[in-house]
């Protein structure tokens, strides 16, 4: 099992910048990706990004890319997602995944751990 807590979210205006966190623990070990989705009001939840384990390969929707910067720091069990020149279409609930022993491309369809989410809103 993988306990997932969210932090740092919040509201700001259009062209700002906010870093959200995801505290992980239970199982902690090598082979767990992560992730991050996002569901804004009336829409389905959407695939943001992703890493892997040792964070050497990301991947993102290319409505982020160029934005947003996913990150790990291991020895914490932490992940971060930097999001820059926010657009009030990121405004959504921000949720954390975690994939165990999944590809990237695994994690973006279908985690196996969520967390209870932190709201991102963007003023315009």
């Amino acid at each position: 099992q993988v306990q997932l807590v969210e932090s740092g979210g919040g509201l700001v205006q259009a062209g700002g910048s906010l870093r959200l966190s995801c505290a992980s623990s239970g199982r902690t070990s090598s082979g767990v990706a992560m992730g991050w989705f996002r569901q804004a009001p009336g829409k389905e939840r959407e695939f943001v990004a992703a890493i892997s384990w040792i964070g050497g390969s990301t991947s993102y929707a290319d409505s982020v890319k160029g934005r947003f910067t996913i990150s790990r720091d291991n020895a914490k069990n932490t992940v971060y997602l930097q999001m820059n020149s926010l657009k009030p279409e990121d405004t959504a609930i921000y949720y954390c995944t975690a994939g165990v022993r999944r590809t990237l491309a695994t994690l973006s369809r279908a985690p196996d751990y969520w967390g209870q989410g932190t709201q991102v809103t963007v003023s315009s």
